[in-house]
């Protein structure tokens, strides 16, 4: 690992996807099996309860009991990132306050969503939240889901709290997320599969991905051979992962639905599972990820 970057919660992320049984409810144990897989494949760290963990979705009560669950079964020598973000700051509050107690290291924030709150409304938000808890915080922002940016002003403001530390970039701004790095310490992690190498190579703190759900390894071999000095070997690595990332992420249907696609088990309504066709597809490149790596 490269000491020189600030990584709080390691380079290597998994937006873990939460497991559900046959018949709707929540499977405990089989994220734990999923939680000990990821980590044995080369994750550093796991973020539940985000997009791909369909938050949307879960109950409080589940959301906490994910955590408790995740906790026990990688121990202390994995970080555990809760998602607590809803469109109440009341609401998120509470949601991290119980997070803290059920053993996270840390707490994933998106922006308040539907009611689009100007930046100001953004900025006390996240205030309120970071002094709610003593768990570092990583601010997700991701306009494209929640209709608001977190704008690079904004978050440099952000930035002089202690206890946040990091954030999730899915805002496709390269050129703010820059201005943003060059003017901060926040610790930068891609949420965007296809921008693993290209963040990291400008000083990015590494990735939460939802491919490394199915494909841990492949992702950790790109941070892994560009801290060697080989960044050619890093290209290559990450030009590997692109038939699956973007069938997985931009063919229509939604990363959760399609990691359980190739994973195994149903998600939650709205969301349906992917058809036959798709599902095919995704297996065939899969399988070609795994030849070539």
């Amino acid at each position: 690992m490269n000491e020189t970057r600030p990584a709080p919660f390691g380079r290597a992320l998994c937006a873990m996807v939460t497991p559900f049984t046959d018949t709707g409810a929540l499977d405990l144990d089989a994220a734990q099996r999923l939680a000990e897989r990821l980590v044995s494949q080369g994750c550093e760290g796991l973020v539940l309860s985000g997009t791909t963990g369909e938050s949307p979705t879960t109950s409080d009560d589940e959301k906490t009991d994910l955590v408790r669950a995740v906790r026990a079964a990688v121990g202390d020598r994995t970080p555990v990132v809760a998602g607590i973000g809803t469109a109440d700051t009341r609401h998120t509050v509470e949601l991290a306050r119980r997070a803290q107690q059920a053993g996270a290291d840390g707490l994933l924030a998106v922006t308040p969503y539907y009611s689009r709150p100007p930046q100001d409304a953004v900025e006390a938000h996240f205030l309120d939240l970071a002094d709610a808890t003593e768990l570092p915080v990583m601010l997700y922002d991701i306009p494209g889901r929640t209709g608001t940016r977190i704008e690079p002003e904004t978050m440099i403001r952000l930035a002089g709290h202690p206890r946040i530390v990091a954030v999730k970039d899915c805002a496709y701004d390269l050129l703010g997320t820059q201005r943003v790095m060059a003017a901060t310490d926040l610790a930068y992690y891609t949420g965007c599969d296809e921008y693993v190498l290209a963040l990291y190579a400008l000083g990015g703190a590494g990735y939460v991905s939802t491919v490394a759900n199915v494909a841990p390894a492949a992702f950790r071999a790109v941070v892994d051979a560009y801290d060697a000095g080989d960044t050619a070997e890093a290209a290559r690595r990450q030009r590997l992962t692109v038939p699956l990332t973007e069938l997985m992420m931009n063919a229509g249907l939604p990363g959760t639905v399609t990691v359980k696609a190739l994973l195994g088990g149903p998600v939650r309504p709205p969301l349906r599972p992917a058809g036959r066709a798709a599902a095919d597809g995704l297996r065939a490149a899969y399988e070609e990820l795994l030849s070539a790596s």
